[in-house]
């Protein structure tokens, strides 16, 4: 006999209350209650079944030491970035999803990604519910995509899909996007947090049993979060990113979760009329258009997950028409800009409290490590004093409140990148010089203060 029963639940913390309320408990959030259906008895797994209910679990506790385990080769794409943020391929029964701004271009990555994985004699099943079968014939053709081992449907309803796919048997599965596709037991609209769920739920059994590697592309919030439950991020096995601006042609990929790899990676693309292409030197690029001898210009080597990256940090200090100066950041974290700032006014001696400062990563690239505060600092310092700092330096370290510039992590792929694009001079933290021989095309200056970098790098 199937039964129903009605809660609600909080799309922020899954906080759930027999009752609708206006502020949920949980979280103090407002409005963020919502209504969900639960469906029980008859056949059914239940509406609210555990992720995983469809595989083979063993009926009893097994010593960690008596599993068997083989190591499976992953299916690699042609596209080498990817790869790497995936951890090296494509795992076979694995759930990937992937999130991003409108028109970004996910849409246009995963058919490209599914070409190339048919044209290599897989089974691919792209499964739309935005667009109809044309309108995917259409970007096919732009792309100049065709592959006969590649299968287009259109559809919404999960069981339709389910038995789509028990009839195909693909080896990999595009859902394009889970917001869109329902399950016909559970009430809610299509995109609320119980389908979302329960969708997921069921494309990871079947991903699971089957040994299909499944996309799911899922939609974003205004803020940038993926929309839908918290849940929905914990139950795949790889979150993947897509970012980029829409007046730049470079697109980004981050592995925020990967169960099969390093989180954090990161993996280059341009838009281009045939599609996106992969990016072999970012650096290069983030440094083509850089204005040599301009003040408050700096370049840093940032670490995206194993990959060196050099870009340039912009800053322009200028005297502020306001009571309150403005401090603004593009592409770091706005709250770093004062802290740094409050650091060279008091361990330095610059004036720096009636002066607006705006900061800027060029090339869109958002960076967050704090590495990149030496770097910060002296673009500060240099467009405060009108000095621009040499073309050939690039600035690495971490700065503490005291004044004092601290350890990063992994300078030696730093520098090397640094290197081998050029750069003269590294300057980077004294404790980093020990343990360890740089290149001889490059000088490496170790300071152990901002005052000592502020000397390297503008004299005096």
């Amino acid at each position: 006999m199937v039964k129903r029963k009605t809660k609600f639940m909080c799309q922020e913390c899954g906080y759930e209350s027999p009752k609708w309320m206006g502020k949920c408990p949980g979280c103090g959030q407002w409005n963020k209650m919502v209504e969900e259906v639960e469906v029980t008895g008859g056949n059914r797994r239940g509406a609210f079944a555990h992720a995983g209910g469809g595989a083979a679990i063993p009926s009893k506790p097994m010593s960690i030491t008596s599993i068997e385990t083989s190591s499976e080769p992953r299916i690699l794409t042609n596209l080498t970035e990817l790869n790497r943020v995936l951890g090296g391929g494509i795992v076979r029964g694995s759930l990937v999803l992937i999130g991003g701004d409108p028109g970004i271009g996910k849409s246009t990555l995963l058919l490209q990604v599914s070409s190339q994985l048919a044209h290599n004699g897989n089974k691919v099943l792209y499964i739309s519910g935005e667009e109809s079968l044309k309108q995917t014939k259409l970007r096919a053709e732009r792309l100049e995509i065709s592959s006969e081992n590649l299968f287009v449907y259109s559809e919404t309803s999960l069981e339709e899909i389910n038995r789509t796919i028990e009839a195909a048997n693909p080896a990999f599965v595009i859902i394009d996007s889970i917001q869109t596709i329902y399950h016909p037991d559970v009430t809610s609209a299509p995109g609320s947090v119980s389908q979302v769920r329960e969708c997921t739920a069921e494309l990871m059994r079947i991903g699971k049993t089957k040994g299909i590697a499944i996309f799911i592309v899922g939609h974003v919030t205004k803020e940038g979060s993926i929309a839908g439950p918290r849940l929905l991020e914990h139950m795949v096995d790889t979150v993947l990113y897509f970012e980029g601006e829409r007046h730049h042609t470079y697109r980004i990929i981050r592995a925020v979760k990967n169960r099969f790899g390093s989180t954090n990676e990161m993996g280059i693309f341009e838009m281009k009329e045939a599609g996106l292409e992969e990016v072999a030197n970012p650096s290069e690029i983030f440094l083509e258009e850089r204005s040599r001898g301009a003040a408050g210009s700096t370049v840093v080597a940032s670490m995206e997950g194993t990959r060196p990256v050099l870009v340039e940090i912009q800053a322009l200090i200028s005297p502020t028409s306001f009571g309150n100066p403005r401090r603004m950041a593009t592409g770091i974290d706005h709250n770093r800009v004062p802290l740094l700032m409050a650091v060279l006014e008091k361990r330095v001696g610059m004036l720096l409290a009636n002066q607006d400062a705006y900061l800027k990563v060029a090339g869109g690239v958002k960076l967050d490590e704090p590495a990149i505060d030496l770097a910060i600092a002296v673009s500060i310092a240099s467009s405060f004093r009108d000095q621009p700092t040499r073309p050939t330096d690039c600035i690495i370290g971490e700065v503490g409140l005291t004044g004092e510039v601290r350890r990063v992590s992994r300078i030696e792929q730093r520098v090397q990148e640094a290197a081998k694009l050029g750069f003269e001079r590294v300057i980077l933290p004294a404790n980093n010089l020990s343990g360890w021989t740089g290149p001889k095309e490059i000088q490496l200056i170790g300071v152990s203060s901002v005052s000592e970098a502020l000397k390297a790098a503008l004299g005096g």
